[in-house]
């Protein structure tokens, strides 16, 4: 067991240069209070304790500021950055290495229809191993989050996101990493789980996707029709031209309509 507390630790003092001992980690990380509060509430839960694993739960809520239900699934290593307001439900499972920030909620999409139908239904994400999640980002749903990926700071996400994959926006969109082979070398820790390279947002990229078409249609259109005109001068059809003011000095009365 102490074993297990002390890689809790090392997991979060890895993760964060803030920390400088493992006894500033025990007494003034709140990630590091509710995951040990989980930790019990949940043995009490699986033991069919339910109401004290609950009321533990809650006493962990008071506490830290952050909601852990009892029967969530959670492996080793989530480090809970800062912590007010993560809310992590039910049927949640999070794999080992996982990452959240301030603000996040694991939740389901419809909690108040049918209530009773979904007491033994997955209603809440799975996040896989090593996956990042920014700052008041929500992850809805009985979806899964493949392996490291990186879920940017108030994104909305409500459908699975392949493994190593960046998703910013409400809705969520991936933006670079579809599928990532498994080969592969994992990417380094992200602060945030937001990009911090040149990642443009899709909707501007396709934006600029149709402008460079317009241009393209545009100088397609130019080229036919100077091709046409010069079809059309070597061809030798004469223009017409105006007629010629009369000699004696009468305009054509017609002349002045124009």
């Amino acid at each position: 067991m102490l074993k297990i507390i002390r890689d809790e630790i090392d997991a979060m003092m890895a993760r964060d240069p803030a920390a400088r001992s493992r006894l500033e980690v025990v007494l003034c990380y709140p990630g590091f209070q509710a995951l040990m509060l989980f930790r019990l509430s949940s043995a009490l839960w699986r033991r069919d304790w339910r109401l004290l694993g609950r009321w533990v739960s809650q006493v962990s809520r008071t506490l830290t500021g952050i909601e852990i239900h009892p029967g969530a699934i959670i492996g080793q290593g989530l480090f809970i950055d800062h912590g007010m307001g993560v809310v992590i439900g039910e049927t949640s499972r999070i794999g080992a290495g996982v990452t959240l920030y301030h603000g996040v909620t694991l939740g389901g999409v419809a909690p108040s229809v049918d209530s009773e139908n979904q007491r033994a239904t997955k209603r809440h994400p799975t996040l896989e191993d090593g996956v990042i999640v920014g700052s008041g980002a929500q992850i809805l749903g009985p979806i899964t989050i493949g392996d490291c990926a990186r879920i940017g700071a108030n994104a909305v996400v409500t459908k699975d996101v392949p493994r190593c994959a960046t998703v910013v926006g409400i809705p969520g969109r991936v933006v670079n990493g579809r599928g990532a082979p498994r080969s592969e070398e994992k990417p380094r820790f992200v602060a945030y789980g937001t990009p911090t390279g040149d990642v443009p947002d899709p909707v501007a990229r396709a934006i600029e996707g149709l402008l460079d078409e317009v241009q393209t249609l545009r100088a397609r259109v130019n080229h036919l029709e100077s091709a046409r005109t010069g079809a059309g001068d070597e061809s030798g059809i004469e223009t017409e031209t105006p007629p010629a003011a009369s000699p004696s000095g009468n305009e054509d009365p017609a002349s002045k309509c124009c």
